[in-house]
């Protein structure tokens, strides 16, 4: 009896930024994403081997076929994150996951889903984003915004187009969104420090937040709390959420050390004053607050500069806001 077929394991994704914020190959289509949002001329594209994208990335001739294979499926994203035709549902879905009336359409050739993408955004068709010719490995049957539940095969149609508040039928209300949050200071402890606050929302449920820290005090600390904070404040009150954080600090502040300080009138065992007490008493408000309607507010703690990629966005995140401007 011949032995069972293995399931074939999905192609590794290399996305080469050629014109960005920071040129290079990723293999994390956040992290490539980071780099051409909002960029002008931006120049990206996904290879299925690394040589090809880093040829790409560099300007170089692309050797091989992989990139210019001809692509079966065309998805129209006239309102999202970066509007385009894409050949690439995973990509697409990110584009309007979360988007507040998303509008986003499958197309059997890539005229069809250009015009779709000018009717709606009013834009040329130079101005277009356009993305990897790559065939798609996985069928897809839906056309949904966040997870494909049973009930959402059944009321959705392929190629439909779908509007947030549809989609957000389709959600599974009870499952805690994941975020990732992150501080960086340059120059921590220093005169002239400059500190910025990084949250990742993991499935494009809010925009990703990337600021300055504010204030005169720039340390790391403060960064790291006010990132809880700045999510805490982000999304409804009746979301429950996973907080995922590298910093033990902030868990300890938030969800154990607040109590006796508390008690003692916000003074340490020092009978000092407890340092960044006006974000540790915000972020207890605002989680007491949820508490009171029912709502779910757990904290994880996760290695920090290590291979968890929402860490690694949180962590890009926080840079990028620490090199902004008051």
């Amino acid at each position: 009896m011949p032995a069972p077929k293995r399931k074939a394991e999905p192609e590794t994704k290399y996305y080469a930024v050629r014109a960005g914020v920071k040129p290079g190959v990723y293999t994390n289509w956040t992290l490539c994403q980071q780099q051409i949002t909002g960029f002008k001329g931006a120049s990206f594209k996904s290879f299925t081997n690394y040589e090809d994208a880093s040829a790409f990335a560099a300007g170089r001739p692309v050797a091989s076929a992989t990139s210019t294979s001809k692509p079966s499926k065309f998805y129209g994203v006239a309102v999202g994150r970066t509007p385009g035709v894409y050949t690439d549902w995973s990509i697409a879905q990110q584009e309007v996951v979360g988007w507040k009336n998303p509008k986003y359409k499958k197309f059997e050739t890539h005229a069809e889903a250009e015009d779709f993408v000018r009717q709606w955004s009013g834009q040329p068709s130079s101005r277009a984003v356009k993305v990897p010719q790559v065939d798609e490995t996985d069928e897809v049957q839906v056309i949904a915004i966040g997870p494909i539940t049973k009930s959402s095969r059944k009321a959705r149609k392929t190629g439909a187009t779908q509007t947030a508040h549809e989609a957000q039928e389709a959600l599974d209300a009870t499952k805690p969104v994941i975020i990732y949050t992150d501080g960086s200071a340059r120059g921590n402890g220093k005169v002239g420090a400059m500190a910025g606050v990084g949250v990742y929302f993991c499935g494009g449920f809010r925009e990703n937040i990337s600021e300055r820290l504010q204030g005169p005090v720039q340390t790391n600390q403060r960064a790291e709390l006010t990132a809880v904070l700045r999510a805490l404040e982000t999304i409804p009150d009746t979301q429950s959420c996973e907080l995922r954080t590298d910093s033990q600090y902030t868990i300890n502040c938030v969800t154990t050390w607040y109590k006796s300080w508390m008690k003692n009138g916000w003074r340490n065992s020092k009978g000092e004053d407890v340092s960044n007490q006006d974000l540790i008493a915000a972020i207890r408000k605002k989680i007491e607050t949820r508490e009171a309607k029912g709502t779910e507010t757990k904290f994880v703690w996760v290695k920090g500069h290590g291979t968890d990629e929402g860490n690694i966005a949180a962590d890009v995140l926080a840079v990028e806001g620490s090199r902004k401007m008051f």
